[in-house]
């Protein structure tokens, strides 16, 4: 469920770098003040590793190539540390945070960055909705000659229009407290990129997912362990080439645009990040839906090392369908998904329909894979993702 809140944190105050023109980012130092002043343990289940390097997050927003004034979806702000680089560039930001005190934090750490809530705009108050976060002490987090000082107004109300100071852009940032997996809607304007930091275990999910259910998104930037770039960004006949490369194609081009150091993080993570910048491609021509195409991806890979006759049998009926699909589709059935690219699986798809059901009619019962009766082989009848 999505909820948009608005938190007051008053008086809060955050070490950062002198005025000097460049953006005002999150010290590794603040970070870990933040970290101890919220009662905040980084989470492992939420891959929760916060980003302490200044010198990190202005690549990942050069490498973003955002416009002035793009709507960009950020998942799992955590503690801001991208949120400030993206504002600081002219982005509006919609910001979708799963963690509740993190969420209630962050529009008091963007403020308490130079960032102010423009005049009458309204707050809506949903403080029970998230759970209070304890105002700190003056001064706890600050440091003698940082930007920040005591008694900073509360903290704008999540979802408040944002003003750079000494400039006449504004910037938007909303949060929303949510599950970016369960995110079907975005709040105002479509937003055309997604910048993200994203955890190992939901990187490709969400990624694939936003692509899906959000057809502006024409760009943007995602920042993964190394593990996961290099199968998002595999080509076909790679040792890496995979589920996630193949579907991601369908949707974008994509490549790597730099790398991250583990000591970027906090806490530091067993392995590096990379990141991966993606553009929006015209999807494959077929004559069949996405979801079948989908299908015989995952059956392609399923087992890795098995031919294309042999692995797609059950999609097909029988080993012999699944040659003479392979066959008309100008691929060789002795081949292994891994040699495949997204039009050819795309193709596949196609004359695996016409073979599966041999010309007869899809609902008969008496064509293999037709009687809903009938053991589903691991998937759910649909033709969804696992």
């Amino acid at each position: 469920m999505r909820r948009m809140v608005s938190l007051p944190v008053e008086g809060l105050v955050l070490s950062s770098p002198a005025a000097s023109g460049r953006a005002r980012l999150l010290t590794p130092s603040a970070v870990r003040a933040l970290v101890e002043r919220l009662g905040v343990r980084p989470a492992k289940h939420l891959g929760q590793n916060f980003v302490v390097d200044a010198g990190v997050i202005r690549r990942v927003v050069a490498a973003a190539r955002l416009a002035p004034g793009e709507r960009v979806v950020e998942v799992g702000p955590g503690l801001g540390s991208l949120t400030l680089g993206l504002l600081d560039a002219g982005a509006s930001v919609v910001a979708i945070e799963i963690d509740p005190r993190l969420a209630a934090a962050l529009p008091a750490t963007v403020e308490s960055f130079g960032w102010r809530v423009a005049d009458g705009l309204p707050v809506s108050p949903a403080h029970d909705a998230v759970g209070s976060v304890p105002p700190p002490s003056p001064g706890s987090l600050g440091s003698p000659g940082s930007l920040g000082s005591p008694g900073l107004p509360g903290a704008a109300g999540i979802g408040g229009q944002l003003e750079s100071p000494g400039s006449a852009a504004e910037a938007q940032l909303t949060v929303l407290l949510a599950d970016a997996l369960e995110v079907r809607a975005l709040p105002g304007r479509s937003a055309s990129s997604l910048v993200a930091n994203l955890p190992y275990s939901v990187a490709t999910r969400v990624l694939l997912r936003f692509l899906e259910r959000f057809e502006g998104i024409r760009h943007g930037l995602v920042m993964v362990q190394a593990e996961v770039a290099a199968r998002l960004t595999a080509p076909p006949g790679s040792r890496t080439y995979g589920v996630p490369s193949a579907k991601l194609a369908w949707w974008a081009d994509a490549r790597l645009a730099g790398r991250a150091p583990r000591s970027a993080f906090f806490p530091v993570p067993r392995v590096d990040s990379e990141l991966v910048y993606f553009e929006r491609r015209t999807a494959p021509q077929a004559h069949t839906s996405r979801e079948r195409v989908f299908a015989v991806i995952d059956a392609a890979f399923a087992a890795r090392r098995k031919t294309l006759r042999a692995a797609l049998a059950g999609l097909a009926g029988g080993a012999g369908p699944a040659e003479a699909a392979s066959r008309a589709a100008g691929i060789d059935p002795a081949a292994r998904g891994e040699t495949l690219g997204i039009e050819d699986f795309a193709r596949l798809a196609e004359h695996l329909d016409s073979a599966a059901v041999g010309g007869a009619d899809p609902g008969r019962r008496d064509v293999p894979g037709n009687d809903p009766r009938a053991p589903k082989r691991g998937r759910d009848g649909r033709g969804g993702q696992r």
